[in-house]
Order: C-alpha cells, then sequence, then structure tokens
C-alpha cells in the first residue's frame, strides 16, 4: 500500500484499506462469514468494509489484522492509523448542508485523482466553471435559491478547483460538447466570461480541453455525460463516475471500464485536438460579440 492522507480523503482510505484487508483474509484462507464472527458482526458487513462503502472501525480492523495473521508491529500501527485516518471528515464535510450525500464520495475521490476524464454535452465541467456560471447553473430549475446557499455553493466549487493548482495538481482531461458552449447559461455576458476562462484555463500544463463539435456527428459517448478518474495508488481502482438529478452511479469493474475508457478514447481521438479546439472556442465567443 502507497497512498498517504496528504490528499486522500477518508473515501479513498477507505477502499485502499478495504483491499488490503481483503487481500491479506484471501491470503490467509479465511471467509468472509468467518471474518465477520471475529468482528461480532456478519458476512456483508465484511464484504462492505473491503468494498470501502462503510466506516472502518479501529478495533474492528485491530481484531481482523490479529485474525489475518499480522505479527509487523510496525505495519500494524500503520494500517491502524490509516483507519483512524479513514474516520476523520473530508474538508468538504463542512459544506454538508449543501452537498448532496451522493456527491460526497466523488468530491473526496475527485481530490485523490491524478488524471479525470471527463464528458459533458449540456454545462461546462464544474472544475471549469467561472463563479458566476456556477451561480446560474446552482439556480437551474429550483425557483428561488437562498443567497447563503448560492454563496456556499460557489465557494464549494472553488475549493475544489484549488486542485487544479496545488504542488501535484489532478490533471482533467475534458471533452465538452459544442452544446454546453452556445448555451448562455446565467445570460451572454455569463457565458463569454465562461469562455474566456476555458480559453485561459486550456493554457495550463495539467489541464487538456477538447470540444466535440455538431459536425462530428454521432459518436462513442452520446448516450450522456460520464467522468473516469485515475489515482495514484496502485490500491486504489478506477472508477467511472455518472452523476443523475438526485443520485449517482460508481462504476468500477473491469468490463465497464474497458467499455467507458474506449468510448473516451475514440471521442479524444474524433474531436479536435486541443490547439484546434481552443481556436473553436475563441470562434463561438466572437460570435456572441457579434
Amino acid at each position: 500500500m502507497t497512498v498517504s492522507g496528504a490528499q486522500s480523503g477518508p473515501t479513498a482510505l477507505r477502499i485502499v484499506l478495504g483491499g488490503h484487508l481483503r487481500r491479506m483474509r484471501v491470503a490467509a484462507g479465511i471467509s468472509r462469514s468467518d471474518a465477520g464472527w471475529e468482528i461480532r458482526s456478519s458476512e456483508s458487513k465484511i464484504s462492505r468494509m473491503e468494498l470501502g462503502r462503510v466506516g472502518l472501525r479501529e478495533r474492528d480492523v485491530s481484531d481482523l489484522l490479529t485474525l489475518y495473521g499480522l505479527d509487523d508491529e510496525e505495519e500494524r500501527e500503520r494500517l491502524l492509523g490509516l483507519a483512524r485516518e479513514a474516520n476523520n471528515p473530508g474538508w468538504w464535510h463542512r459544506f454538508g448542508d449543501v452537498l448532496p450525500s451522493w456527491f460526497q464520495s466523488y468530491i473526496d475521490l475527485e481530490g485523490t485523482a491524478e488524471l479525470i476524464r471527463l464528458y459533458d454535452l449540456q454545462l461546462i465541467p464544474g472544475l471549469l466553471q467561472t463563479p458566476e456560471y456556477t451561480r446560474a447553473v446552482v439556480q437551474l430549475g429550483r425557483g428561488s435559491v437562498p443567497t447563503e446557499e448560492v454563496e456556499r455553493r460557489i465557494a464549494l466549487r472553488l475549493q475544489r478547483q484549488e486542485a487544479l493548482t496545488r504542488p501535484e495538481p489532478i490533471r482533467p482531461w475534458a471533452v465538452v460538447d459544442e452544446a454546453a458552449l452556445r448555451r448562455p447559461v446565467g445570460g451572454v455576458t455569463c457565458i463569454v466570461e465562461q469562455l474566456d476562462h476555458l480559453i485561459k484555463i486550456s493554457e495550463m500544463p495539467n489541464v487538456t480541453l477538447q470540444v466535440a463539435p455538431f459536425g462530428l456527428g454521432g459518436h462513442a459517448a452520446q448516450a450522456g455525460a460520464f467522468t473516469i478518474l485515475r489515482f495514484r495508488e496502485p490500491d486504489l481502482p478506477d472508477k467511472v463516475y455518472i452523476e443523475h438529478l438526485t443520485s449517482a452511479l460508481y462504476l468500477d469493474t473491469p468490463e465497464e471500464l474497458d467499455q467507458y475508457t474506449a468510448a473516451m478514447e475514440a471521442l479524444c481521438v474524433a474531436a479536435p485536438q486541443p490547439a484546434k479546439s481552443r481556436d473553436f472556442i475563441m470562434n463561438i465567443r466572437k460570435e456572441f460579440e457579434n
């Protein structure tokens, strides 16, 4: 295990530690049922722990390490420390009043990711939004949103974007549909400012931005928006994130990953390369001025 807590939040730490516990259990030849009995719980609880879907109590981890025959005290203490760290709230915890529970895991994984490949056909991706564009998005279809809530959502978005400029920044590779660039969310002034921001941010060395123009016709990713998260830690598997209006899916089976990765690769090959995509955005911006 190479994961550290420096940029990894509790969700990522739980997944990594859970995977490590699973490998230890399998190597020891112990069933989930027997492991569950050891911690006064069930087979399903062990399954959820190994998938990182529940919190990991330090006592349970300690009992499992004993059951699995770990006698290296230094390694034992390191794993218990990881369990304690995985139970600490993430930085986003203070935004819990405006943050859906199903989105909390994504924010945690987003900040841990090394490469984030995404396709969006309706809106500019959150990591690339200006505050005013975010303000308009927050209010879409929701009527009158309290000013305080809007400002907190903007603050949350801006804090997520800090991962773009930290010492070891995340690397977003975004393909944005032409429709999202032409849709004047927040009005013409807002979208022009947003397009200017995209042009500027696309010149950052860690950001790759491509446009999927209407002229591209049908393509492999036309079924809808999705995000592929890839991590530095070998123990943290890639994940596909698909967001719905009131929930989200996290996919990580090899078959699912292969299918979405192939769709993303095909789209990136078909779309204009970053330099030409930047020119494309500039031309759309000029159209708004005329």
